[in-house]
């Protein structure tokens, strides 16, 4: 007998030999229905596996997140064996599972349209309703090449002879259908409830620009229709929320060919990075950080000594000074151990708290490009804090307390991961585990519950990485909290401790925005471009009735500007209503009517953006109520 622990910490004895649906099914018929595939001591199986020792058993259902991999991986299986139903003549690559959904690339000439996406979605549903069960089989490396020669996919081929010597080769069979791959998979393709093909894109085959483009069939897929109709709704949702077509609006920041993932920040969007970058800088100074600025160009021993140059160089920008090779940082880190090593620390010094809003630079493929999401040129709001081993739990402590801080004042909120010592790492595991429960305690001792990711960490060091949710229910991972023993190493940092002897200081990175770019677009997308009033690029307009009213308009806009608030007038031969649906579609907070009643009374009449006219107002009373506004970061 073998002693199977369950997810709630329940044993149960079964004969050695036992599949893992026989198990399901031995706890509920509900159960066995609804599970798509089970972690057995952490490893994603399919259903039919049998178990030949005591283990840890989680059943997998939709509402896991590991239970989404199989189904969407197999939406993916469904997707390709359509194709091939509709056009055997393509050639198949790689159809993974992704966040949200799955992907299958084609080499085909046929360039597939909308219709053909339709015509294919018909042709899943049939696979769907025909129920295949999805069946495991192995075959040696000669012949698995063989079998894919026959089939002529020679992308499979090529995959194939690229495996490992010892690695072992799987095929998944559905009906008539064969492909290549390592699973896991749902039992059968009728498990496939719900699913869409959402678009078609340009993919260079293995990501390498200088191979073959092939397309890209993007599709997502649920367990209900009801969850893929919420799904649809929010992509319908974000379209219209696409900070790529906002920014052109509301002339924020223009994307051009002159310089492909380099964005261009107009006035206005300056002035939104510009009220960031404030609020960053308030913040720091009162959470007790230093602020440096580190060159942008530093040259190869450097990068060498980080590692960088040669584990990086292919995304880095290099150049040749003086006979001699630098390049352009990719990174704020390396700059940060510099400033470290101009002087001679104490144990006394720490914690030192030292950030930096550096512009770094990476080459990303230009497939990759993505308006603000994903450019080649940013700025990262870095800090490093060096500090004593036992001081890791408050440091970890007080950069959570302050990334909560930035995520509620701009009403987001959010998850925390946190990911421990990889298979490879450096360091003694004494120092990794000493680390780790500084981490969870940290995060038990506020109150964050957080996901555990086993194993996740990065080779240095283990992370927390904090992941905000937007309005319309999407996550970003943002804030990020590493512990890293290797920089220290690298560039031999010391301080003098108690014992008068030199040690080695533990250091965090972290960053609160991550790129500022990147928290642009998601603020952008967020709000739809109606940006609080703290941080709006404009935040009055003032609309003169007609001429007679311009210099009242003008001597407002002045008041306005020398209190830092800011303003527009508009003062355009237009009729008024043209003027106010202008400002509306602008999103500019508030709008100040002016009328010959206004000049008057010395009265403005106040439009809200969103909740429409407030009626007449007394200047001062209009100030102070934005002031108010303004200094408490209400968002509306």
């Amino acid at each position: 007998m073998i002693k199977i622990t369950l997810k709630d910490g329940s044993v149960k004895e079964y004969e050695k030999g036992v599949r893992i649906e026989e198990i399901i099914a031995s706890i509920g018929s509900g159960l066995l229905k609804a599970a798509l595939a089970a972690k057995v001591n952490g490893r994603i199986y399919e259903l039919d596996k049998a178990i030949e020792e005591d283990c840890k058993l989680e059943v997998l259902t939709f509402d896991d997140e590991d239970g989404k991999l199989p189904f969407r991986h197999t939406s993916s299986h469904i997707l390709a064996q359509a194709v091939k139903r509709l056009y055997p003549e393509i050639k198949l690559a790689i159809g993974p599972a992704i966040d949200n959904g799955f992907y299958y690339d084609f080499d085909s000439e046929k360039t597939f349209t909308e219709a053909d996406l339709e015509l294919i979605e018909k042709e899943m549903a049939n696979i769907v309703k025909e129920d295949y069960k999805l069946e495991r089989f192995e075959l040696p490396r000669e012949e698995a090449i063989r079998l894919m020669e026959e089939k002529g996919e020679s992308y499979k081929v090529e995959l194939i002879r690229d495996l490992p010597k010892d690695e072992v080769i799987s095929f998944y069979k559905q009906g008539e259908f064969v492909d290549l791959c390592a699973g896991p998979h749902v039992p059968s393709t009728g498990k496939i409830k719900a699913f869409k093909l959402l678009s078609v894109a340009g993919a260079y085959w293995r990501g390498n620009e200088k191979n073959k483009m092939l397309q890209r069939i993007y599709g997502t897929s649920f367990a209900k229709k009801s969850q893929l109709d919420e799904h649809l709704n929010m992509l319908e949702e974000a379209k219209k929320r696409d900070h790529r077509k906002l920014g052109k609006e509301l002339e924020l920041f223009e994307l051009m060919d002159e310089g492909p993932g380099f964005p261009f920040f107009l006035p206005k969007g300056m002035e939104l990075k510009n009220q960031l970058l404030k609020y960053w800088r308030e913040i720091h100074k009162k959470a007790g950080y230093v602020e440096v600025e580190t060159p942008i160009i530093l040259n190869r021993q450097l990068w060498e000594t980080s590692g960088h140059w040669f584990n990086y160089k292919e995304n880095m920008y290099t150049v040749q000074i003086d006979e001699e090779d630098y390049a352009i940082k990719p990174m704020n880190c390396p700059g940060g151990m510099l400033v470290y090593s101009t002087k001679l620390h104490s144990y006394r010094d720490f914690p030192m708290r030292v950030a930096e809003l550096g512009r770094v630079h990476r080459h990303e493929l230009s497939g990759a490009l993505h308006g603000l999401m994903r450019v080649r040129a940013f700025t990262q709001d870095d800090a490093h804090i060096f500090m004593l081993p036992e001081q890791i739990k408050d440091e970890i402590k007080g950069v959570a307390t302050l990334i909560d801080e930035v995520y509620k004042t701009f009403g987001f909120s959010y998850h925390v991961e946190l990911s421990t010592r990889p298979e490879k790492f450096i360091g003694e595991i004494e120092v990794w585990d000493q680390a780790e429960e500084a981490l969870k305690g940290a995060l038990e001792e506020l109150g964050l519950p957080y996901k555990l990711n086993e194993g996740d960490g990065a080779f240095y060091g283990p992370k927390i990485d904090f992941h905000l949710r937007d309005c319309i229910g999407r996550t970003w991972q943002c804030g990020t909290i590493q512990l890293d023993y290797q920089m220290p190493l690298r560039f031999d940092l010391t301080y003098i401790a108690k014992d008068g002897q030199k040690h080695r200081p533990v250091m965090i990175h972290r960053v609160l925005f991550g790129s500022i770019e990147r928290f642009i677009a998601i603020l952008t997308e967020n709000f739809a471009g109606a940006f609080p009033v703290w941080i709006a690029p404009t935040q009055v307009t003032v609309i003169p009735v007609s001429e007679r009213q311009y210099d009242y308009a003008k001597e407002i806009a002045g008041r306005l500007n020398e209190l830092d608030i800011r303003v527009e007038s508009d003062l355009r031969s237009e009729k008024v209503g043209y003027k106010i649906r202008e400002a509306q579609l602008k999103k500019v907070p508030y709008m100040l009517i002016v009328g010959d009643k206004e000049v008057e009374g010395g009265s403005v009449s106040v439009r809200d953006r969103k909740e429409g006219d407030k009626g007449a107002m007394k200047l001062q009373d209009f100030i102070s109520h934005i002031q108010n506004e303004i200094a408490d970061k209400i968002n509306k």
